[in-house]
């Protein structure tokens, strides 16, 4: 069996655009060759992609100077946290900016917007709009309740914009496809957001009318730090922590979250654990409880609240 001919350095263990390849001497006969992996037409890749980041930079060679990932994609690749239906879609977004065809390829959807409007960034070695102007484009796919996670991931846990960055890049945008949402997303986002699940009880709460619990609160007593919460009423001494799979699956954290607990507990604070249950389908009781705990904490030390709430 004949050697493969090797390819020219530049396009090895990378992914590359077929008559790039033609251009440097390749044959068409490699090309075709069981070790390229046709990911999309008209390019070739050394591996099989799978994640977003790793389609996206598949099908990167195919991209324009005036073309850039947008929408959902580009939120995939900066992290931000995106619901399930729209992880199962596979199509990567692209946003031509200007008056250029946009594009048009299999395993891709196309968009066009005008020149000005969307800002190109780069990140994890592709161009992609910029995270202002992809959370401007998340308005159109994501529902109320998502758009403010994903605006919380943004200028919180993620850093990559400022909540003014966002206000600007949404009064740029009038009447475009979910501004109402968009807006209303805006009045809800807070910086100190850490996850999801932390937006998710903080919107429980606030909606059902208690007051905006603070976010991810040290408790220091006497001068002497015992631990910071997620959300937190320090008025009435009452700690929430949302607990992940993480907290029940890895022994060190369960650990941690125990000892928490119980420190919190000795400096006459009440924690509450809350899971994905109770901003679901059993958020009235995980409010019912919240409020009998504000009520009573507001009344009296810890020992009280116990008998009132027996």
């Amino acid at each position: 069996m004949t050697a493969r001919r090797p390819l020219p350095m530049v396009l090895r263990d990378t992914s590359f655009r077929v008559r790039d390849a033609l251009h440097r001497g390749v044959s068409r006969g490699r090309l075709e060759a069981k070790d390229l992996v046709r990911a999309f037409h008209g390019t070739r890749s050394a591996t099989q992609p799978t994640t977003v980041d790793e389609r996206a930079r598949a099908l990167a060679p195919r991209l324009r100077p005036d073309q850039v990932f947008s929408h959902t994609t580009a939120a995939a690749i900066l992290g931000v946290p995106l619901p399930r239906r729209i992880e199962r879609d596979l199509r990567l977004h692209v946003t031509t900016i200007g008056v250029d065809q946009a594009l048009r390829v299999r395993g891709a959807k196309g968009h066009r917007a005008r020149s000005g409007t969307v800002r190109r960034s780069q990140a994890r070695g592709v161009p992609i709009s910029s995270p202002a102007d992809t959370f401007v484009a998340l308005g159109a796919m994501l529902t109320l309740d998502e758009l403010v996670i994903a605006g919380d991931a943004l200028v919180g846990w993620l850093r990559w914009v400022t909540l003014d960055e966002l206000v600007a890049a949404v009064r740029r945008r009038r009447g475009i496809r979910g501004i109402v949402n968009l807006r209303a997303a805006l009045e809800e986002i807070r910086v100190g957001s850490r996850s999801p699940g932390e937006t998710r009880a903080r919107l429980a709460l606030v909606r059902r009318g208690l007051p905006e619990p603070v976010l991810n609160h040290d408790v220091v007593v006497d001068g002497q730090w015992i631990a910071c919460v997620d959300l937190a009423y320090p008025e009435a001494r009452v700690a929430i922590e949302y607990e992940s799979d993480l907290h029940r699956t890895d022994p060190d954290t369960f650990k941690k979250d125990l000892t928490r607990g119980e420190h919190l507990k000795d400096v006459d604070w009440w924690l509450v654990r809350t899971t994905g249950d109770d901003v679901g389908r059993g958020v009235e009781r995980f409010v019912w409880r919240v409020r009998r705990l504000l009520e009573a904490g507001r009344r009296g030390p810890h020992d009280r609240r116990l008998a009132t709430l027996a």
